[in-house]
């Protein structure tokens, strides 16, 4: 199964991050203010003021090998909360084969996968009447593979955003975060009406 990026939702928009940097000024809004929100936007972000980024919010549904899920945990200016195989039986089994690997390797990961989920599901199942089953499902994980996947909760406001950016569409960072790093670029990019056009170009231009 392929790692998936889906855009759930996002607040504001180069209009709200302008209002909020001229909250020190006045937020009073004519037509010609208005007209310069683009230029104010580049302004912002290339003099370093870029509180006002985190008034904007892009919300993301991401289904992804635990891998990926670690290299998320470590931008802790992101909002998270995943699927927990603490609270739950992971029933799925879901898990993610890399596309690069040869068809010998990647059946060897396939079976070896098969194996692991088989003997998480039965270690739950035995060891539930011993230890009882809260006790178990947090142990019986350690069966679970570093390509099992789990689905997060993300969310980043765009000054975190461009940071995780930054790093995860790097050349050194890892194919999977990366190729997750630019369907979210891109998910937000399309966005109906492009409410971020301004900030996006100048979180592109620090990104490349």
């Amino acid at each position: 199964m392929n790692n998936n990026v889906e855009i759930i939702g996002h607040y504001g928009s180069d209009r709200i991050i302008a209002m909020s940097a001229w909250t020190s000024t006045s937020r009073e809004l004519s037509p010609e203010k208005e007209s310069r929100i683009p230029k104010l936007i580049d302004m912002l972000w290339t003099e370093g003021h870029e509180t006002p980024f985190e008034k904007g919010s892009v919300h993301f549904l991401v289904t992804c090998d635990i891998a990926s899920h670690i290299h998320l945990l470590k931008h802790r200016i992101a909002s998270i909360n995943a699927e927990s195989a603490r609270y739950k039986e992971l029933k799925e089994d879901k898990y993610y084969l890399p596309s690069d690997w040869t068809h010998e390797w990647s059946e060897k990961l396939r079976l070896f996968t098969a194996t692991s989920n088989h003997m998480y599901h039965k270690c739950l199942e035995e060891l539930t009447p011993i230890i009882g089953r809260k006790r178990a499902k947090e142990t019986a994980r350690y069966f679970k593979t570093y390509n099992s996947q789990i689905t997060a909760d993300v969310q980043f406001n765009m000054r975190s955003f461009a940071n995780f950016l930054k790093l995860r569409t790097s050349e050194h960072a890892q194919v999977e975060i990366r190729d997750i790093a630019i369907k979210m670029y891109e998910l937000v990019k399309n966005i109906e009406g492009n409410p971020f056009e301004h900030t996006l170009k100048n979180i592109y231009a620090t990104t490349n």
